[in-house]
């Protein structure tokens, strides 16, 4: 019998806690992205996330650890090598990355893709550097609708962006050379961990916006993850928000876009309220995204409250055979130079109302324990090759 029906799992994107002590390694001495924002801010309004223990595992500025909190926490280590999203998703599964990779931040991409790219798809590439997908639409929005060249970009991450115009690309035809642009990349040395289609709509500078058509295409996993044993078992594996597309489709169930993170929530909260049985798994990106990656501090401060106000709905909706598990896939310290992620421990936050109290539990060195203890509790194996070890007994 299975000792929680539904079980949820939370990733608060980047929200770190703080340098690993192989952060230096990564270009990230000192990093904390939480204890940052709250240093800057001082105080930031978050009664949830301070009800379940999240200043009590981490804290700084003004705010203090509350006396009694209702969740069990610690933090988690990486064991993988890198810091990305699909590094850290896969490490919560069970696979361990070995070889980070390839970033193109500093270079663009080598002339050889390039070229191989522009024919192929049958456009000009231009771009071809580190940037902010709004701020080079902005810029060579005009340029490509009006040359029919496709705009080609890259970021601290490991991607390869391209971006068209709906009403002059043709969104099928954005979609169609992304899927050259990923199998051109599969190569060892130019192996991104996503391409991604970035469509957007306007005429001109001041018009332009993107649109919610994104679509990503991510490297396969490289082995079996839990996923696959949990929809191999007949459970449910629904992912919300980035998990498709992290996961390539691999163990998921069902699947649904979000437009935002608020909206990601308010999705959960919708299937919290359905009746499943097995795992929801939901990635929040905009805290990455719009303000992490931004060094946009109040941002990420904001969308921190955001959470945390659906947090408190979503709380009131579970169930007495549920377990909430809150965590991060990586840090990205919005006071930190640069526009990169950063290399940091994650939180572990669970809640049930099955839990006679709440307190500290050891910290552990990987993600891996929470995939782990997702199949512990629903008695499916661990696939071969996978990493960690359950820590289901400490959270009942």
């Amino acid at each position: 019998m299975d000792k929680y029906k539904r079980i949820f799992i939370i990733v608060l994107d980047s929200l770190g806690i703080g340098a690993m002590p192989d952060s230096p390694k990564f270009g990230d001495d000192g990093v904390d992205t939480f204890g940052h924002i709250l240093e800057k801010m001082g105080t930031i309004e978050i009664p949830n996330l301070e009800r379940l223990g999240m200043l009590n595992l981490h804290t700084a500025g003004n705010m203090e650890a509350g006396a009694e909190p209702i969740g069990r926490y610690m933090r988690l280590g990486e064991a993988s090598n890198g810091k990305d999203t699909m590094t850290g998703h896969w490490e919560m599964m069970g696979i361990r990355t070995q070889k980070p990779f390839q970033t193109f931040t500093d270079t663009g991409f080598p002339p050889e893709l390039i070229a191989e790219l522009e024919k192929r798809c049958g456009k000009k590439v231009i771009g071809n550097r580190s940037a902010s997908g709004t701020e080079i639409i902005e810029e060579l929005g005009e340029e490509e609708i009006s040359t029919g060249a496709m705009i080609v970009y890259t970021s601290a991450d490991s991607v390869l962006q391209i971006c068209g115009n709906e009403e002059t690309f043709d969104l099928e035809n954005l979609y169609r050379c992304c899927e050259i642009a990923r199998e051109i990349t599969m190569k060892d040395e130019w192996r991104v961990g996503r391409v991604i289609a970035r469509p957007y709509v306007g005429k001109k500078k001041g018009e332009f916006r993107r649109t919610s058509n994104r679509h990503d295409y991510a490297l396969k996993p490289t082995g079996l993850t839990v996923l696959n044993a949990l929809k191999d078992g007949g459970l449910d594996v629904i992912g919300v928000g980035k998990i498709n597309d992290i996961f390539c489709g691999e163990g998921i169930t069902q699947t649904h876009h979000s437009d935002s993170s608020v909206h990601g929530m308010e999705q959960t909260i919708e299937i919290c309220k359905e009746d499943f049985h097995g795992l929801c798994f939901v990635n929040l990106v905009d805290f990455d995204a719009l303000w992490g990656h931004r060094r946009n501090v109040e941002g990420y401060a904001r969308e921190i409250e955001k959470f945390d106000r659906n947090l408190g709905v979503l709380l009131e909706e579970l169930r007495e055979d549920d377990l909430l598990i809150l965590t991060a896939d990586h840090g990205n310290d919005p006071t930190y130079t640069g526009t990169d992620h950063t290399r940091e421990y994650v939180p572990f936050v669970a809640y049930s109302k099955r839990m006679d109290k709440g307190g500290a539990l050891e910290n552990e060195d990987t993600f891996a324990v929470i995939g782990a203890s997702v199949a512990e509790n629903f008695g499916v194996a661990m696939p071969e090759g996978t990493i960690g070890s359950s820590v289901l007994d400490k959270l009942m």
